[in-house]
């Protein structure tokens, strides 16, 4: 991937007089590369245009939305406080919800019900997400420099989808999968929501975040699957950090090998590396695990669904 030729650009669109269907921008940027050379990048782009707003709305793109804000909000974060960015990335959701809302108010008898276009659906959730990442979350204090300096240039830096799976990663139960036949797992691989209450203290878990398989281990996982999975005895492995995952002499870990390898075909930019952990082994649970789950209360912000309250009583305002 060249990161050197992905630009993010802002513009603002001062008319509203279109003679055409399609806006052109020509762009020329003077920058130095990553290897310290000075280049000159012209970039034409057209876009698609329409007079009417809410055609605009139901034809917006999620990814590209999400990821030029993750990019402001990662700049303004170098000079300004991250209480100050989060509210910053509310108040553009709010805004143009609101905005949304007021179109059709009049129309249609929306009472005070929260509305928004099919393609925006999941944009309350992905901005709650980036309030969460590792790059914005918390104080200064809460997050080391070097964690928070490398989140941060990742999230400047990556495309669209590998952003949105990175603020937003993938959970997977894979203990009900292992038992498939290997050419089905793929299709039997299922995404669950990023809270506590899909975690089964009996089950085996996978979290793919773009970079890192995190393999979540229930407390009351079966032993025998347990062990098939890890090669050893936990009892005579107690530090999992130090486990490297391989390839075993039995089913159970031929279909996790292969669970793995699914996963990493559908985007062969990276390869992810595998970390266990168990349930209860703290502090890695906490900080590999549990500061993923989005939808959930952690650490003074909000849960998904007081989230989304807050956003709907901030819409419904004047």
């Amino acid at each position: 991937m060249m990161l050197d030729v992905a630009f993010c650009h802002w513009a603002f669109i001062c008319t509203i007089l279109f003679t055409s269907v399609i806006l052109v921008s020509l762009t020329t940027i003077r920058y130095t590369s990553s290897s310290g050379e000075r280049r000159i990048r012209v970039h034409t782009a057209a876009a698609p245009v329409v007079t009417d707003l809410g055609e605009m709305y139901r034809q917006a793109d999620t990814g590209a939305i999400v990821s030029v804000l993750a990019r402001i909000a990662v700049e303004n974060s170098l000079s300004d406080k991250l209480d100050s960015v989060r509210q910053q990335l509310q108040l553009k959701l709010v805004k143009s919800l609101k905005e949304y809302r007021n179109l059709y108010v009049v129309q249609h008898r929306i009472g005070g019900r929260l509305i928004y276009p099919e393609s925006l659906r999941y944009l309350p959730l992905y901005i709650l997400a980036l309030c969460k990442s590792l790059a914005l979350r918390g104080g200064y204090a809460d997050v080391s420099l070097d964690e928070r300096c490398a989140a941060g240039f990742s999230m400047m830096i990556l495309p669209a989808r590998r952003l949105l799976n990175f603020i937003y990663p993938s959970l997977y139960r894979l203990d009900e999968v292992l038992t498939v036949e290997p050419d089905m797992i793929d299709g039997a691989l299922k995404r669950l929501p990023l809270t506590l209450q899909c975690l089964d203290t009996a089950g085996l878990y996978l979290l793919d975040d773009g970079f890192t398989f995190l393999v979540w281990l229930g407390r009351m996982l079966q032993p025998e699957l347990m062990n098939d999975i890890l090669g050893v005895s936990l009892s005579n492995f107690p530090d999992l950090s130090k486990i490297q995952l391989r390839e075993c002499d039995n089913n159970h870990s031929r279909n996790f090998m292969a669970v793995q390898r699914a996963l990493r075909e559908r985007d062969s930019s990276c390869y992810q590396l595998p970390r266990v952990v168990r349930q209860g082994e703290q502090p890695r649970e906490g900080f590999l695990l549990l500061s993923n789950l989005v939808e959930d209360q952690m650490a003074g912000t909000s849960s998904y669904m007081d989230w989304i309250l807050q956003i709907h009583r901030q819409t419904q305002s004047s």
